[in-house]
């Protein structure tokens, strides 16, 4: 499975950026490979308004089946409910422990965003 992380850096062991919209990179990792592709975030990280929306647009373009990160606002989750991406939120650790977790079964889809607008 593909899968989007929210993360601070370029590599698998990188941390997860708790904060989605203003992630500096995107790591499109393959979680039974660990294969992987790093995505620069760089646009929307001085953005003033619509960093989750826009990042979230950007990541369904990547064609993830699910986004690993810290917190996800009620924009940008929606846009990625719609995408028919689930959300792990409140994820964290390294890029590689936390493709672990989920493998492993650990980690919980999100029912609801976890951060409010503008955060």
């Amino acid at each position: 499975m593909k899968v989007a992380v929210s993360c601070a850096g370029k590599d698998l062991d990188s941390q997860v950026d708790s904060r989605f919209g203003r992630a500096p990179y995107f790591l499109l990792v393959e979680t039974e490979t660990l294969a992987f592709e790093a995505v620069s975030n760089s646009s929307n990280l001085q953005a003033a308004q619509g960093a989750g929306i826009q990042a979230a647009s950007l990541v369904a373009r990547m064609g993830p089946a699910a986004v690993l990160t810290g917190h996800c606002g009620p924009k940008a989750f929606q846009v990625l409910q719609s995408a028919g991406i689930r959300v792990y939120a409140g994820v964290s650790g390294t890029i590689r422990e936390a493709v672990a977790r989920l493998n492993e079964g650990l980690l919980t889809p999100a029912q609801a965003p976890n951060a409010e607008g503008h955060w």
